[in-house]
Formats: structure tokens, sequence, C-alpha cells
């Protein structure tokens, strides 16, 4: 037997439940979609996007009121919407979508999803290559095009990297998050601790000793409230929503699915507060606090230092670590999404030959840095076309039994195309191009009135074209529902051998060394990245030995 063919079959016994609903026995406990969100949301894309308040003219006000606001919805979206349907189904969206709106419109969606999803993770990879360029000495690209050969060797290695880990699935995925997560968000926390006597200095003031001298730094350098061209600011209810829209396919679009039929009950859906609250809130005002302090150390326009930079600065290799976790932790489970939405619509290939191939095309895509430089209104755009498809399916399994229309009713009469479910998903699109290109509302805005469009034109349309129709005799037994979660007796646990006890404490002693080291001034950078490299050795023996204990108990 050939290397490669005992290489993919040990792949395809990584079975993640492609098509058919997640077994009980393969549930996971809260900490996994913890350490899983948490890795996802403490990304490279939070240096750009802390950044990118500062830019757009936020206030203090704004910022840390404004943003509290949104990531309590988006927590709130992915609890009350998106958990509860992933655990009743156990399905990922690709597949259920296939119930409700048939082979043809799951294939439209699903190459859509999946194309989407790729331009995403290679953003992110991008990301991470532009970080490791510093200290490579390859200039920064800033074109649409590459420029050095170099750059685009190094994004096929980050790439490389980043494709194995989807490969390996959603747990593997977990893991890698939840020993990068807690290192990335202090080293946001000691990036923004650098920089204060610098930012202290540019306000006027000899020190920061108090709340009340922070926040007058900060309206002072930071958050001014004024934008660099006189436009208007941002103001309070566009930060907020931004905060909530941002990853507004993943919660109202469901596509996170993919990732909560896992979850063993559906309040685990607070635990993406976790990653919510640790990077698109504390992480990006972090990192508007680097940006200005390094724009500020290096005489230089804030708007042309890209997150390497940024970071590099800051924090010297460990920085450069810092994005290239960040950028892998959140390209990983993008990537891993797009494999099980091509999956959906490819029935003879196994996941992971399918997310090879879409890792492959990423890749590809990541070597042109104008994706990233595109990438905040890339998501927007992302959002709006595929947000739609999720009120479809909302209203479809929560709204249709309570107005006795019959659930799965196009899959019943056989229907290659849910024609309703189509012309209220274009319609949705088309309203939300109307309202952006008038200037009647704002990017931001836009989700909530295409939602409630597109549930009114599909629960209109639907009973025109038969979801008014009983289901056919045993039709109901077509698609059950997924088993309770047995109720097993506890099962004592092995104790954890003293080496990785060991390792557990040398690897929590070591973080707060890497948080520590910076706010004592002086040659920190050797250091700092000396304590990183102990915790993540110390700290990975420590939770696979943690996790290899409670898998086997």
């Amino acid at each position: 037997m050939s290397a490669t063919t005992s290489a993919a079959e040990q792949l395809d016994k990584l079975y993640e439940f492609d098509r058919e609903p997640v077994s009980d026995d393969r549930l996971l406990g809260a900490s996994y979609f913890a350490g899983s969100y948490a890795g996802e949301h403490v990304a490279a894309t939070e240096f750009v996007i802390g950044v990118l308040f500062v830019n757009w003219g936020a206030s203090v006000t704004d910022i840390f009121y404004g943003l509290a606001l949104g990531n309590v919805l988006a927590v709130l979206t992915w609890t009350l919407l998106c958990a509860p349907i992933a655990v009743d189904t156990r399905l990922t969206m690709y597949w259920y979508l296939r119930r409700i709106g048939g082979p043809y419109f799951t294939l439209l969606y699903n190459v859509l999803n999946a194309l989407l999803f790729c331009v995403l993770a290679g953003c992110m990879i991008t990301v991470s290559a532009s970080a490791l360029r510093i200290p490579l000495g390859i200039p920064a690209q800033v074109h649409q095009y590459p420029d050095d050969i170099r750059f685009v060797l190094l994004v096929l290695a980050v790439g490389a990297v980043v494709v194995l880990l989807a490969m390996l699935g959603f747990k593997r995925l977990a893991d890698f998050a939840t020993v990068c997560s807690p290192w990335m968000f202090l080293m946001f926390i000691a990036g923004a601790g650098v920089m204060l006597p610098a930012l202290a200095h540019q306000a006027g003031m000899h020190s920061i000793d108090s709340v009340a001298s922070f926040f007058e730094m900060g309206r002072k350098v930071i958050w001014t409230g004024v934008t660099p061209d006189g436009s208007p600011p941002m103001g309070f209810w566009k930060v907020a929503a931004f905060a909530w829209i941002c990853n507004l396919a993943m919660h109202a679009g469901l596509s996170d699915m993919a990732i909560w039929r896992y979850a063993k009950k559906s309040n685990y859906g607070l635990t993406s507060g976790v990653g919510i609250f640790l990077g698109h809130y504390l992480a990006w005002i972090c990192a508007g606090m680097m940006g200005v302090g390094a724009a500020i150390l290096l005489n230089q326009p804030l708007a042309s230092l890209d997150s390497g930079a940024i970071a590099y600065r800051a924090l010297g290799w460990a920085g450069i670590l810092a994005v290239t976790f960040a950028g892998w932790t959140t390209s990983n489970p993008t990537l891993y999404r797009s494999g099980l939405a091509l999956q959906a619509i490819t029935p003879n290939w196994s996941r992971a030959r399918v997310t090879l191939i879409a890792g492959v095309a990423t890749t590809i895509v990541a070597c042109f840095p104008f994706v990233f430089t595109r990438m905040l209104d890339f998501v927007g755009i992302y959002g709006l076309l595929l947000g739609p498809a999720g009120a479809i399916v909302m209203a479809e399994h929560w709204l249709f039994p309570r107005l006795g229309y019959t659930r799965y009713w196009a899959d019943y009469q056989n229907k290659s195309m849910n024609w309703p479910a189509l012309i209220a998903w274009a319609a949705g699109i088309a309203l939300a191009l109307g309202l952006e290109r008038t200037g009647t509302l704002h990017l931001f805005y836009l989700f909530i009135p295409v939602f409630a469009v597109t549930i009114a034109i599909y629960l209109v349309l639907a009973p025109m074209a038969g979801a008014k129709l009983p289901p056919p005799v045993g039709g109901e037994n077509r698609y059950p529902k997924p088993r309770p979660v047995a109720v097993r007796p506890p099962v004592a646990k092995l104790p954890l051998n003293a080496a990785a006890k060991l390792a557990g404490v040398v690897a929590i002693t070591a973080l707060l060394v890497c948080l520590a080291i910076p706010f004592y001034g002086g040659a920190f950078e050797g250091p700092l990245l000396a304590a990183t490299l102990v915790y993540f050795i110390s700290g990975t023996y420590s939770y696979t030995e943690y996790r290899k204990n409670e898998e086997t108990t």
C-alpha cells in the first residue's frame, strides 16, 4: 500500500457526519466551543479592525459602549438562532438546506458559500504571511499582485499548514485554537501596554495611573471622534451594528451550524461570548492602541502600517508569531466550513479530499494581496449574499409548523428547485443593493430589512407552490429527529500524570511571564519570545494529555 493511499485512508477515518446527524456519542462539551471561538475570533484581522475604528473617527464612548452592545447582540444571535437549529437537527447548514431548497438551490448556495469562504480563509493566510515576511526581509505587499516571489513561496508554506489542520477536522481545530487563544489574547494586552508610554507622551501626560487618565488619553490620541480626512465620524450605532453584523453569515446566516451541531445543548451558544468579547471587544481596543502607538514610534501614517508591522514594533518576534497564529486559527475553521459546503454537493468524495481541493484554491487566492486590502468590503457583501438563505431556513424550521405548513415540502414533492426560496433569496439581495446604492440605508443596517423581506416573501410564495400540502404517508419518518443525548453514568477520570500536571503549571507561569515582561520596559523581546516557546511546548503537552484522559474515560 502506498504512503499516499495510507494517508488518505487515515484522513477518511476522521468522519465528520458530513451528510447525516451527529450521533450522541460524538457530542462535545462547552470547553471545545469556548476554545474554538476564542481561537477563531482572536484573529489577525483584529489588528486591522481595531485600527479601522480609529480611522473611522470612533469616540471613546462609541468604542466601549457601542462594541459592548453589538457583541451582546452577536452572542445572542448565535445562542437563540443558530445553535438551537443546529442542536435540533445535528446537521450542517449545507446539508439541511438541501432538504428545504432542493438539490439545485443547494448547489447554487454551496458553491457560492464555498467560494466566499475560500476568499475569506485566503485573507487570513495572507495576513499570516505578511507577518512572517518581516524577519525574512520581504517588502510589504501592497499592490493587487505579488511583486516578490519569496512572498508567494511563503504563502504556499503557510497555506499548507492551514490546509492540513482543516483536513484533520473540528476537534483538532478546537484543540489547536484552545492552546493558542490564551497566549494570543495576552499578546494584545501586552502590546497595548508597551505602547502606553508613547501614547501618554503624545497626549501630554506623564503617566496613565487611573481609569480616568486612560480615558483622557484615549479621547486625546486614539478614539478622538474625528476622522483623518474630515469626513463624518462613525458614531455609536454604526459601531454597534458593525460588531453585530461582522459575522452575519456565521450566526444569522447559520453557517456555524457546522460547529454547533456537535454541542450537547443549544445554550452552549453563549460560549461564543468568550471569543467575541476577547477578540471583538478587548482585542479591537488593544489593537487600536497598538496601531496608534506604532505610528507614533515609527513616525509613519497609521494607514501605511499592516498587521505585521504593528505587532513587530510592539512585541518583536512574539508579535510576528501572534499575527501568524491568529491568521491560522481563523483560516482553519473557515476552510473547514468551505470543505463541508463543497462536500455536500460532491457525494462520492470524502470531506478530507474536498477540503484539500478547497485549500489549494484558497492558497492560490492568498498569493494576491488585494484580497486582504478589500477584506472589510468583502465581509459586508459576503454576509448579505449568504444571510438571506439563513432567513429561509429559519422560516421553514420555526414558522412553518406554527402556520400549518409542511416542513421539507419541496423535498417531499421531489422538486429539484424550491423556486419560492430562490425568489425570496434574490429579492433580499436586490433590496440590499437598492438600499445601499441609493444611500437610503448604511451597509451595516441592511440585514434587518433584508431578513424581514426574505422571510415575508418566502412565507407568501411557499404555500402557493405547495407548502400547504400534507406530507406523504410515512413522510414524517424520512427525516427522523436525532436521538436525545444518552444519559451515561459518571465515569471516574484517571488522574493526570505528574509530568502533565507539572507542564500545566509551567504553562500558566509562562503565560503570566508573557504578560508581565513587556510592562517592565527595557529589552524585553528576547525573554518574551523565550517565555512564549516555553508556554507552547508545556501547554501543548499538558492539554494533549488532558484531552487524551478525557476521551478514554
